[in-house]
């Protein structure tokens, strides 16, 4: 019981059995605390359940927690490779008390698992206490029969935790084992405590005071439990290795790296490979938690995870991509604990691959310009700013893999000089901005964006989350606060609200804090990366700074997802039915409905729509996953997906797929697949039902396509149904017969209406017009006339009757006027034969009419 994967199962299954429920790791994307860059404890996920403001069916957990640091305030990145046992990615086993037991049961549990199940012996095991703490001392004695001198009493605090700078804190209690004289360090609290011969394994929180002010402590009402143990030390402990590289886990890890390089794991190696296996394990657990690599926050640190560990494989003569080769291998090893490995290994290798393509390009040219550069430099000396800005500004050298560099060396960066060239870049990029055209109308966005960042968008995974607000702009200007009634456009750091792009409308929902609330009724994207959140304060006053918890409108978003995914369905069908030549050309995603706009020269008749429709419901049916992959637009375009009209793309795409052809050259294949931002159905069932409701042009060549989906499909074919039962009852017979019954009511009609026509013409002829004045020929000037005024005639059949008129009078003019108001007269007018020539009946009836 000494691999990593066995030492997990125990530790759960041990809690397990005392009565704590198992708990899945949450994302390294910590939804509940916009304070952390990433999760990097086992409690993060439980801080509400501590605070109050969450309740859970249970009052005892335990969890293996992924977890990062990397970035913010715990940043162990560049440790790593260099050290025994700092790591960027680590798994944080853990067991919490939510006001259940406290500290006597705590030590009593931990005591046992370390002695009885994983076998340590008791003589190499020491404990800190916090230097107060004398009834957790006291416990050890009791429990564990330690000794004075190996209870170490801490006043530090290193031994004594806080959730900030208010709130819940206590007491900790640390869990060291000697590991040896040959190992050079000494106990903690000794001078020589930083090294690495007594390692700290185990951390007990007790948990029993809230921090009301700086000044102010008091008893918590329910003292809590909250502790955490690194997997890996533990397995480097059970191993009996000296360090976490040298466990199971990472043996494996490296030696396929070592394959895919083609060299062993060799003295001058060993640091690199250290540096590639756990930045490859940190890179693939990110990406497939929805983090990918960009230039702004999480995204960031990603990047310099992953070119960090490309810069090392470069160093060791990778001439090729290396890091996605080693995803199967990271699968292999943790794809049990973790199925999100597995469900996302397409993504996460497709990320890898194209992030070192591309990096690979940027490495070639920035080494070799910072060898021109610094030629000249000897140990000790230092690159001055502007070089390294140059490297990253122009080149895309990132001035961490500049430092990193150069540390082989012993060269250093003036990072004041770099600072200084960047704040100088910001101020000609903020007056180039400020001038341009219409944009210049929201220049109080471009402020903002610098000071506050790109807005972190965690949508894709989730619809609640909380956040720091960095900004407020009431009547186009940032204010420090906003009170009831104020409309206000709000930016916070993290959202789940999605920013209209792409035709989809923007998320609304709630944003409260502590003591008010803001109404969201739209979200906008602004100035490159900047999530503005539009609304209204509902109650209370809100001020920057404040943490908020920010809830989108979830039946609104569910409709948005539907109507989204349905788009590509039918964009889809429409090209497989119509050709290859229709494409998108606008579209409006909104709840309720959707509409979208396409290339194609001619109506689709209703035989057509029917098909396409049909087309989309056989992908909803299939129920099946809606994935997405991080690609280039090249890669991507080459595969095939379709680019959007109106959307803008980076260098990296979202590649939305969804469905599998059951037809043609589509068979066996994935049905639609786009290059989208939005938001999706998680899988195509989740749409309900796609239908049609019109066709119609908008433009020369271009059609309007408008759909329902889910619920409000279903209304639209309820609806449809109660006309045709209505109109099934009016004619008393059964809806199945109302089309047959509505055609022969048609030609029943039609004949009826010829009836009356040939009856009027008849009556209009005869001896006495309808309005009872004789009819009779006349001769003027030596022209033989007829003149009627006829009613109940229509104007089509006033010519006809005058033709037939010409019968009666032989020879002559033949003039019928039908009887309508003076200044809208109708008029037949016939000339027989003989006349023609002589008479022109319309200049004749002109003045008259």
């Amino acid at each position: 019981m000494s691999g990593v994967n066995e030492i997990r199962s125990a530790f759960l299954d041990y809690f397990r059995k005392e009565g704590h429920e198992v708990v899945a790791s949450s994302p390294l994307v910590p939804r509940n605390d916009p304070t952390l860059m990433f999760t990097n404890a086992g409690m993060v996920q439980f801080k509400n359940v501590f605070t109050g403001l969450e309740k859970r069916p249970y009052s005892r957990a335990t969890t293996a927690q992924k977890s990062v640091r990397a970035g913010g305030k715990h940043n162990d990145l560049d440790n790593v490779g260099y050290t025994a046992r700092h790591l960027t990615f680590f798994e944080m086993l853990g067991n919490f008390s939510f006001g259940d037991y406290f500290k006597e049961r705590a030590i009593e549990l931990a005591w046992n698992l370390i002695t009885r199940e994983f076998g340590l012996k008791k003589d190499k095991l020491l404990v800190t206490v916090y230097h107060t703490d004398d009834e957790a001392a006291s416990y050890w004695k009791k429990i564990a029969g330690l000794s004075d001198d190996r209870i170490i009493r801490i006043a530090t605090s290193d031994n004594f935790w806080a959730m900030g700078d208010t709130g819940p804190c206590g007491p900790c209690s640390e869990i060291f084992i000697d590991r040896g004289e040959h190992i050079w360090g000494g106990p903690p609290g000794s001078p020589e405590e930083d090294g690495d011969r007594f390692l700290e394994f185990w951390n007990l929180v007790f948990m029993q005071y809230e921090q009301v002010t700086k000044e102010e402590r008091v008893d918590l009402p329910r003292p809590s439990i909250d502790t955490g143990m690194g997997l890996e030390r533990m397995a480097s402990i059970l191993q009996g290795v000296e360090s976490v590289f040298e466990t199971d886990l990472f043996r494996h890890l490296i030696d396929a790296a070592s394959s895919a390089l083609g060299r062993g794991p060799d003295a001058d190696a060993v640091a690199s490979l250290r540096v590639i296996a756990d930045h490859s394990r940190s890179s693939c657990f990110l990406v497939a938690d929805g983090v990918l690599p960009s230039n702004e926050g999480r995204g960031y640190v990603l990047r310099r995870i992953m070119r960090r560990a490309m810069r090392h494989a470069q160093l060791l003569g990778a001439r090729d991509p290396l890091m996605w080769r080693l995803v199967p291998a990271l699968v292999r090893e943790m794809g049990q604990a973790y199925p999100e490995l597995v469900r996302g290994e397409q993504m996460i290798t497709e990320t890898l691959k194209l992030e070192e393509t591309r990096f690979r390009k940027t490495l070639v040219r920035g080494l070799g310009l910072l060898s021109e550069a610094t030629e000249k430099l000897a140990s000790g000396d230092m690159l001055d700013g502007e070089t390294a800005f140059k490297l990253y500004d122009t080149y895309g050298f990132p001035l961490d893999l500049t430092q990193d560099a150069l540390r082989q060396r012993n060269i250093s960066v003036n990072l004041a000089g770099f600072t200084e060239a960047m704040e100088r870049q910001k101020e000609e990029a903020r007056k180039s901005w400020a001038g341009s055209g219409d944009v210049a109308t929201e220049t109080v966005w471009f402020p903002v964006r610098e000071n506050a960042g790109a807005t972190e968008f965690l949508g894709y995974e989730t619809e609640q989350a909380e956040g720091l607000i960095q900004a407020l702009v009431r009547d186009g200007k940032t204010v420090d606060s906003a009170g009831k009634g104020d409309a206000v456009a709000v930016v916070v750091n993290q959202t789940p609200f999605y920013g209209e792009s792409g035709g989809q409308m923007g998320d609304t929902g709630v944003i409260s804090g502590d003591g008010f609330s803001i109404e969201i009724s739209d979200t906008q994207k602004k100035a490159d990366g900047l999530f503005v959140h539009l609304g209204k304060v509902a109650n209370g006053t809100v001020k920057t700074g404040a943490t908020v918890e920010l809830k989108v409108d979830h039946a609104r978003r569910t409709r948005l997802r539907a109507n989204h995914s349905a788009t590509h369905l039918i964009h889809e069908a429409l090209r497989e039915l119509l050709g290859t030549h229709v494409a998108q050309k606008g579209s409006l995603v909104a709840p309720e409905r959707l509409r979208f706009d396409i290339s194609h020269n001619k109506p689709i008749s209703p035989d057509e729509l029917e098909e396409v429709e049909r087309m989309a419901n056989e992908i909803v049916v299939q129920n099946s996953p809606v994935t997405t992959r991080l690609m280039s637009v090249d890669d991507a375009i080459a595969e095939g997906a379709m680019a959007l009209f109106g959307e803008k793309y980076g260098d990296e795409v979202r590649v939305v797929s969804m469905g599998t052809g059951l037809h043609g050259a589509k068979a066996n294949r994935p049905y639609s697949v786009e290059l989208c931002g939005g938001t999706h159905v998680r899988a195509t069932g989740d749409i309900g039902l796609v239908r049609i409701v019109s066709d119609s042009a908008v433009a020369a060549g271009v059609r309007r396509i408008e759909a329902l989906t889910g619920e409000a499909a279903r209304k639209h074919l309820d609806e449809q149904d109660k006309r045709l039962k209505a109109a099934a009852a009016a004619l008393k017979i059964s809806p199945a017969d109302v089309p047959a019954r509505v055609e022969a009511l048609l030609d029943e009609r039609k004949k009826l209406e010829k009836e009356l026509i040939e009856a009027r013409k008849k009556l209009a002829l005869g001896d006495r017009s309808p309005a009872g004045v004789p009819a009779e020929n006349e001769t003027i000037a030596g022209v033989g006339f007829l003149g009627k005024a006829v009613s109940g005639v229509s104007p089509k059949d006033l010519k006809p009757l005058a033709d037939a008129g010409k019968k009666s009078l032989g020879s002559g003019i033949v003039v019928v006027f039908g009887a309508r108001a003076a200044n809208n007269a109708r008029r037949g007018v016939a000339g027989t034969a003989d006349q023609a020539g002589r008479v022109n009946p319309q200049h004749l009836v002109g003045g008259a009419a």
